[in-house]
């Protein structure tokens, strides 16, 4: 297991940047977080170790020198107030510096009971994963990966709209910061920008056969990536490649939580909400409906995509008439 980020590196960083114009004393960060000056020239090592610039020394105080862009839980609570991910940050968003994979960990907490709406955090991620067997590619302090936990009152065969209301989601987050990129949605878990893969989504539930006991959505953004593996060259992309510039991960985050949040209680809220978020996806994808597609690894299922079903699974006209695809790879051969 690996540890979570000491809560109190986060304090430190809000502390300077709540004081940005002055160099705050090791004696007053002691005073304020509860421990020894030797305490905290260790906390504003490590902080160091993240990537933070923070100048001076214990003899002069410590002053930000650039606002970190870590996805700490105080970085992020001021913008998730008034959602379910914002309630009690301080025990609901955990961050970690390294990580197996943030779904497997959510997925952990659930079954002991943490509340829905915790949120994990990494800026790396060791072991992350994709749909199937596929690993996921997670850069250090450069992409966003991210697993929240939700407890919808539904049965699990209803599971699959919330893969489809996150991909909305994080449609939405990219165009309200980069209203000009076009986004194209691939179901049932991709998001593309030029025919390249930038985020990937992965929801795993416990469940029973009447309810979900707990559904955790995984995503994973490429953000700020300038370069890939080889084997990743030709399917992969990140916002920074694609746009030109660097992006701040947590305004990125926090609009995405955010945007969830407005997906997740109009779902659990509203009759009509399901309908909505079909449409909205069948309008945002180029590939739901109206082309040739092959389906599974091996192209096992040939034919022409008719949209989405009422549950959110993919229709296909194949030689032998209408298929409904519960999951698998699919592959646009071409137009009609």
């Amino acid at each position: 297991m690996h540890k979570a980020t000491d809560v109190r590196l986060g304090r430190i960083v809000r502390l300077l940047m709540d004081h940005a114009i002055v160099v705050v004393s090791g004696t007053k960060i002691a005073e304020e977080i509860g421990t020894s000056r030797s305490e905290v020239w260790r906390l504003i090592q490590q902080l160091r170790g993240l990537g933070v610039d923070v100048a001076g020394h214990p003899a002069t105080g410590y002053q930000l020198r650039a606002v970190p862009d870590l996805l700490l839980p105080e970085m992020l609570a001021p913008l998730l107030k008034g959602t379910i991910f914002g309630r009690n940050f301080a025990k609901q968003v955990h961050h970690y510096y390294k990580i197996g994979s943030t779904n497997l960990e959510a997925m952990q907490a659930a079954a002991e009971g943490a509340p829905e709406g915790s949120v994990f955090l990494a800026e790396e991620q060791l072991a992350g994963r994709g749909r199937g067997a596929h690993t996921w590619h997670s850069a250090r302090s450069a992409g966003i990966y991210c697993s929240v936990i939700l407890r919808p009152a539904m049965p699990p065969s209803d599971a699959l709209i919330f893969s489809l209301a996150a991909g909305l989601a994080v449609r939405a987050a990219v165009a309200e910061i980069a209203p000009q990129l076009l986004l194209d949605l691939k179901w049932p878990n991709d998001l593309l920008l030029g025919g390249k893969k930038f985020c990937g989504i992965l929801t795993e539930m416990n469940a029973e056969a009447t309810r979900v006991r707990h559904l955790v959505v995984g995503v994973g953004i490429n953000v700020n990536h300038v370069k890939f593996p080889a084997e990743l060259r030709e399917t992969a992309t990140s916002l920074r490649i694609e746009t030109g510039t660097e992006w701040s991960r947590v305004e990125l985050c926090a609009a995405f939580l955010k945007s969830l949040d407005r997906e997740y209680r109009s779902l659990i809220e509203d009759a009509g909400a399901r309908d909505a978020i079909l449409r909205q996806f069948e309008l945002s994808s180029s590939s739901v409906r109206g082309r040739k597609v092959s389906i599974g690894e091996n192209g096992d299922l040939a034919g022409v995509t008719e949209g989405l079903d009422e549950r959110g699974f993919l229709r296909v006209r194949t030689a032998d008439g209408l298929r409904t695809v519960v999951s698998g790879t699919v592959r646009v051969i071409g137009n009609l």
